[in-house]
């Protein structure tokens, strides 16, 4: 299990992760023709920001004073979340492309918070990791919606229309 320290820096890279998840929808959706992709973005972005703060809240350290200046700071061009969407832009971006890399960074995301969750003994810091985990779930579901409408593909609402004909 981590100790407080580790647990603190789990925290930390958590929150810097989710702010980075943030400034991939924004740039993302920046850059989306499609208006219904770009919705889907936008609202990802907020609920990411959303995400940062519930990690902000149970932040100890001293070293982030203020959450809004955080997430207002500009976007680590770095961090694999915006690498991989300037790259997808730097090649022929379209919309198929910038949600089969949401869907692939939102599983990876899941995957990371769910191995964290199972090492945390505090309550209070595993259920804002359980929670994000689910969140981020949910997260991938929408996009995986958003990818089949753009892809034309039948809408899982229309599927049982389309095995009883």
């Amino acid at each position: 299990m981590f100790d407080n320290i580790d647990v603190q820096g789990a925290v930390k890279r958590a929150l810097q992760t989710e702010k980075n998840a943030m400034n991939f929808y924004e740039l993302g959706a920046q850059r989306m023709t499609n208006p219904d992709a770009r919705r889907v973005f936008e609202l990802l972005a907020g609920e990411e920001r959303g995400h940062a703060g519930q990690f902000f809240e149970i932040y100890q350290g001293e070293d982030i004073p203020s959450f809004d200046l955080f997430m207002g700071s500009p976007a680590d061009y770095e961090s694999s979340w915006v690498t991989a969407l300037t790259k997808a832009i730097d090649s022929e971006f379209n919309e198929k492309k910038a949600l089969e890399l949401a869907m692939e960074k939102e599983l990876g995301l899941e995957k990371t918070l769910r191995e964290t969750a199972e090492k945390i003994t505090a309550p209070d810091i595993k259920a804002v990791f359980d929670l994000n985990a689910r969140e981020t779930r949910n997260h991938y579901e929408l996009i995986e919606s958003e990818y089949a409408r753009v892809m034309g593909m039948v809408h899982e609402s229309d599927q049982d229309t389309f095995v009883r004909e």
